[in-house]
């Protein structure tokens, strides 16, 4: 089977990029989507902050998901195939996917991978100690909580002070538990402005700059973790260490594009950031193979995302009135 056009990933960007190519004139697009429902990361975020820039409202991650979807549902010639798992990408631009019930194969004259990101995790940081239960990345946590329902731990420490950590630091608080602190190796945070002060500093959330976590304590569960001071090279200061219990510790340490499969397929990588190497924006190396969302790059908000995946999909559709 062969289609115009191919998106990988039913978040924001591939959304976008399917509506905006449908607006530019492509009548055949095929939207593969691994979860159950498009919307991707956004169905988790139940936060408000959302849509101030694209739609000049303020809105949830669940209702900014729904427009996009409405409008994605109503355009005729956007095929969306969820629970659907890319397993395998070629250079010509063929793609084998797992969908409930059979294995599909398909060849796209355009691909859009919109795939997002993952979240770094403990080994990528070098946090000594052992294994316990009770060590999650921050996106997980917030996915336990909002959408399956369940409390990790009651006394959380946050390693690391990206927009998710900050935004789980005071949802915790909320569910009643108590967060600890808040470590950050760096001198300043890395989140939004708008979430320190709406989801630190209004809740009174200790932050410790210039710290990092030497050890997890604990044999089966988290019973602790040791923190130390870092100086301007990063190394641990002497005598500097002190320990905080708690039961949970949360990784809010940063993404990473989501870019194995085009990888796969031969596109040429930068190894430091895991994007794409082109001379053209959201272009790769392979012809007609582009790239948007936090697939592309990492933004800091859903809305440049949502952007960034319409200008996918009209250069996209500029392609494909290229080779036709």
């Amino acid at each position: 089977m062969t289609r115009d056009l191919v998106i990988v990933g039913g978040g924001p960007a591939g959304m976008a990029a399917a509506i905006s190519a449908h607006e530019n004139g492509v009548r055949d697009i095929l939207l593969v989507e691994r979860n159950e429902c498009l919307g991707g990361i956004l169905n988790q975020c139940v936060h408000t902050g959302f849509g101030i820039d694209y739609f000049k409202e303020t809105l949830t991650g669940p209702e900014y998901a729904f427009r996009f979807i409405q409008k994605t549902r109503r355009m005729p010639g956007i095929e969306v195939s969820l629970r659907s798992f890319v397993v395998h990408l070629t250079g010509r631009k063929v793609l084998t996917y797992f969908k409930p019930g059979r294995l599909e194969t398909v060849r796209a004259r355009a691909l859009i991978m919109a795939t997002g990101a993952r979240e770094k995790t403990r080994e990528m940081i070098h946090i000594a100690g052992t294994r316990p239960a009770g060590v999650f990345s921050a996106g997980l946590a917030q996915k336990l909580i909002n959408i399956e329902g369940l409390l990790p731990g009651k006394a959380v420490v946050i390693v690391g002070s990206g927009d998710i950590g900050l935004i789980m630091a005071r949802r915790f608080v909320l569910e009643g538990a108590r967060v600890k602190a808040i470590i950050e190796i760096q001198d300043t945070v890395s989140g939004l402005v708008r979430n320190v002060v709406q989801c630190v500093e209004d809740f009174n959330i200790p932050v410790y700059f210039r710290h990092k976590i030497a050890k997890v304590l604990g044999k089966d569960r988290v019973e602790g973790v040791r923190v130390v001071k870092v100086d301007g090279r990063f190394e641990e200061i002497r005598r500097s260490a002190f320990e905080i219990d708690c039961d949970t510790v949360l990784l809010s340490v940063g993404l990473i594009p989501e870019n194995e499969l085009i990888e796969m397929a031969g596109a040429a990588m930068d190894k430091l950031t895991n994007c794409p190497v082109s001379k053209a924006l959201n272009n790769t190396s392979i012809p007609g193979l582009f790239v948007c969302g936090n697939a592309y790059k990492i933004y800091d908000i859903a809305d440049s995302v949502s952007r960034d995946g319409a200008l996918a999909g009209r250069m996209a559709a500029k392609y494909l009135k290229g080779i036709r």
